[in-house]
This record gives C-alpha cells, structure tokens and sequence, in this order.
C-alpha cells in the first residue's frame, strides 16, 4: 500500500496526543471521586476495560479517518471496466491441424462458445476473423445467439493476417478515427518481393467487408490513428489523435486467438503500436505447439508452427496478457482464466473509501456501546 498524499500521514500525530488526553482526564476524574465519597468507584474488573473500550474505538477510527486524508492506494481486484469485447479469431487452413483434437478450429470454436456465455451480460461482444484478410463477421452486441452464430459460420481459408485482425478490431472499436489497413501497408510492401500483391485486397476472412480497408460497415473514417492519420485530422481542422498509456483505456479489450505465424497483411507488431497507443489491451492465445504440425493439402506439406514470440510481444506492448493452448483441455482453461480476468481486474486504485466505512463503523459501534452501558456517548 502506498499514499499519494504521504504528507498528511503527519496528521496522525494527533492520535496519540488525543490518548494521553484521555489518560490525564481520566486521573483528574479520579482525584475529583476521591474528594466525594459518593462518587468513589466500586466495580470489578470488568467495568474498567468496558470504560475504555468505546474512548479506544473513536480513537481507531480517527486514525483512519486521517489516514484516509492522504489518499491511500492499494492493488486490488475490482469489478472490470470493460464493456465491449472484440474476440478476433484465425480462420486459416492450419486451423486444421489435428494436433488439438478434433481439429484447432472446432477446439477453439467451442472453447469460444463456453467463454462467451460466461461473460457478464452487461458486455458487448464483437467477432472479427481473419485468413489472408481480415473482417468484422459480427458487431459488438450483447445478443449472445447472434456472436454464436457468427462463430459456427468460421470456415478455414488461405493466409494469416494477425497485424490486420488487430487493426479491424481497433477501426471496430474507434470508428470515428479512420483507422485502415492503409496505414500500416506501405511498410509490408517494402517487406515484400516486388511485384508481390498485397494482401488484404480482396475478400475477407469469413466475410466481404475487408477490402483494404478497417473501417467498420456503419463507422465513419475521420482523423485518429498514426502516421498520416494525424495529417488528416490536422487538414480537417479537428484534433489530431493523441496517444495515451498503454492498457489505460478501460471500456473495451481484444482477444487474439491464433495458431500460426503471419504470412500477409501488415505487421502484427506494428498494428500492436496502434492498439497501445489508444490503451487498448490484447489478450493473445497461442493455439498450437512452437514445433508445429506437417500438414498435406491439396498435394503439398507444410509446417504450420506457432510463432509465439510474436504473440508474447503484442500481449507484453499493450499490457494485456500471453497464453499457450497445445491442447483442446488447455485452450478450455485459458478461457476460463481469461473470464476471470476480465470480469474480476487487479489493479490499482484508490482505497480512502473503504478507510472512511471502517472509520464509520467503529464510530458508530463506540456511540452505541457507550449508550448502552452508560447511558452516554463517551
């Protein structure tokens, strides 16, 4: 526990000056009995401990009340701030892969099902899926049927585009900042072989709607984002996109669920920027094993292996969190670890409240003590 106003922990000099306060009443009390016979005491031992007890319980509740004063803190799990959640899920044919049984895509869509009815029903849950592009495929809503639905329609494609999962879900969740793919895509073309096509230029990973572009269906480009964001809200005359510390923004979260390494799309640590610098937190989940599966399809084989380091630095750049699933049992506690975790946040905050309730109750325990043994308070 810490204080953000230590200074006024002085105050709690007070406390002690107040006790032998007390102590000298209590003997100039006593000389004035001794002086009238009358007023000689004439109890057992437990009327005396019954005269302290309620003077000791306003003093414990003084001491809080100025410990309260300087503005106590202390890391504690509250109930959390997030509203809408965006469940962005790989849709790529080594979703396939038999290694997590039945297959890594059933596993995780079931997985995904149990997560989402255990979720608070005040959240708004969104699904975006991703392949070689990447698409909202149902907006954030509280109708759980309908993000259901939206998971069983999931069919394996070609590709893995994370950078462009992260991106969709950030232009889903901040529709008036012209989040794109746009963006980011002039450093993947560098990285690519000339004359290579960009990804993300048609279709989309279980839906249409990606077409190099993040915006929502419904949202409205404006200014926000980085890079040439910032250019264009300065032309447009309204304020450009500041950026705030990462995991500080508390109304909404991603969750990231991949089993591959990125083969089109922007780069997923780059997107990652983006979504640290509107704090926004990414919870990655690694399906899969680092070694990989060799799968054969359509008379090639390929290794398709987890690129876990990736997903450990998205999870680590917006204060969110890394886990690994290598099985169907494993991907199922996750979830339910995840659950935890968002319905219940640790934190810190601010704990002067609860000082001043138990400051309260040992007042008004100490005024009703001293009514009922004594007649008076104090």
């Amino acid at each position: 526990m810490k204080f953000l106003w230590p200074d006024l922990l002085w105050l709690l000099v007070l406390v002690p000056l107040m006790a032998l306060l007390y102590v000298w009443l209590l003997k100039r009390r006593a000389r004035v009995a001794r002086r009238w016979a009358t007023l000689s005491a004439a109890g057992d031992g437990s009327g005396r401990w019954r005269r302290h007890l309620p003077p000791a319980l306003w003093l414990a509740a003084i001491a809080l009340m100025l410990a309260s004063a300087a503005r106590p803190v202390a890391v504690v799990s509250m109930p959390s701030r997030h509203q809408t959640l965006l469940l962005a899920m790989d849709v790529s044919g080594s979703m396939r892969a038999t290694d997590v049984a039945p297959t890594r895509l059933v596993a995780a869509q079931k997985a995904a099902r149990d997560f989402i009815e255990d979720l608070p029903g005040g959240t708004r849950v969104g699904i975006v899926s991703f392949a070689a592009t990447a698409a909202l495929v149902q907006a954030p809503t509280d109708n759980r049927q309908d993000v259901l639905s939206a998971i069983e329609r999931f069919e394996p494609q070609r590709g893995t585009a994370t950078g462009s999962a992260i991106v969709v879900s950030l232009a889903t969740l901040f529709p008036d900042q012209g989040i794109e793919i746009g963006m980011l895509e002039q450093g993947a073309d560098a990285r690519r072989a000339p004359g290579r096509r960009p990804a993300g230029g048609q279709g989309g990973a279980g839906g249409p709607n990606a077409q190099g572009s993040a915006t929502p269906p419904g949202g409205q480009a404006g200014p926000g984002g980085s890079g040439n964001a910032r250019g264009q809200g300065a032309a447009s005359g309204r304020k450009p996109f500041e950026p705030v510390p990462a995991g500080s923004y508390g109304s909404a979260a991603i969750v990231l669920l991949t089993d591959g390494q990125t083969t089109a799309g922007p780069d997923p640590l780059a997107a990652a920027k983006l979504a640290a610098e509107r704090g926004v937190r990414i919870y990655t989940v690694g399906i899969g094993t680092t070694d990989g599966e060799v799968m054969r399809t359509e008379g090639m084989s390929m290794r398709v292996k987890l690129d876990d380091t990736t997903l450990k630095t998205i999870a680590d750049m917006t204060r969110g969190e890394y886990y690994q699933a290598a099985t169907a049992v494993d991907l199922k506690r996750i979830y339910d670890t995840l659950n935890a975790r968002l319905v219940l946040e640790t934190a810190e905050t601010e704990v002067g409240a609860f000082f001043n309730a138990a400051a309260a109750l040992l007042a008004l325990t100490a005024a009703m003590l001293s009514v009922a043994w004594f007649g008076r308070i104090l």
